[in-house]
């Protein structure tokens, strides 16, 4: 681990001991970085995942031997049966549910936005936004017995509207927000706190996959501190917005982590 990421595991947040989080998305990237972190805190992670089974075996060993506890549970979130069966199945393990992130997503491919198909655009709004949705609808039984948290992870493209090609995720990220500020003010009745983080340019398998160097290069110039972010550099937001020890009186935000390339 970086050292940022050893001194987020470092900190104690006792409010996260023995919370069920169900992380999607959480085999690489940013999902493997907050289960890392809340397993460290001492919460029962859900770790989903859908084609990476190498990473998501490796870091279930990882956290295991850390003395965490983490239920695999395997899944593809763009098909809403699937995303049912994925939190009834972590809720079936630890026997309750007390948070849920909702990580996963991408970008399928850069594509210009007046040529995008009818099955690509179903495709990247399944799986970024669609899959938020049904989620949060499927967890809410288990929310609702004694209340909880719910982090969607949005992006800077949110509010930006991405860059070449990438309009659509963006659009479906603005979707998440958008959600987010809604869903917030209907489930506060029922004690869920609602939030989101939009990370920035984040160096993950998301840009490995989808943009050049050239076009890393070219954002980072964009980027008052400089640099290019980490998958741990966002796992503070998602740890505070998780205790309510923290962040209790905060509801509908979206904490945008980005080094200043965005100030809202």
């Amino acid at each position: 681990m970086t050292n940022k990421a050893v001194a987020a595991t470092a900190m104690r947040i006792p409010d996260l001991a023995g919370k069920v989080v169900l992380i999607t998305g959480a085999s690489t990237g940013i999902g493997a970085a907050l289960t890392r972190a809340f397993a460290a805190q001492g919460a029962k992670v859900g770790l989903h995942y859908h084609a990476s089974v190498d990473q998501a075996l490796k870091l279930q060993e990882e956290v295991e031997a850390m003395g965490g506890s983490v239920f695999l549970v395997r899944g593809d979130v763009a098909d809403p049966l699937e995303v049912e069966r994925i939190v009834a199945q972590t809720t079936q393990h630890f026997g309750r549910l007390d948070g849920l992130i909702n990580n996963a997503g991408a970008m399928l491919g850069r594509i210009p936005t007046t040529t995008v198909t009818d099955e690509h655009y179903d495709a990247v709004m399944d799986l970024n936004a669609r899959s938020v949705l049904v989620a949060i609808r499927a967890a809410m039984p288990f929310l609702k017995k004694r209340g909880g948290f719910i982090i969607n992870t949005s992006s800077v493209a949110a509010r930006t509207g991405g860059s070449g090609g990438a309009v659509l995720y963006a659009a479906s990220k603005g979707f998440v927000s958008t959600l987010t500020h809604g869903l917030a003010k209907e489930l506060i009745g029922d004690n869920i706190r609602v939030n989101a983080v939009a990370p920035g340019v984040i160096t993950t398998l998301f840009h490995d996959r989808y943009s050049t160097a050239a076009q890393l290069t070219a954002m980072q110039a964009t980027i008052p501190q400089g640099r290019l972010g980490t998958a741990e550099d966002c796992v503070g937001a998602y740890l505070f917005l998780a205790s309510e020890a923290l962040s209790g009186y905060i509801i509908g935000q979206v904490i945008e982590v980005n080094g200043g390339q965005v100030m809202p």
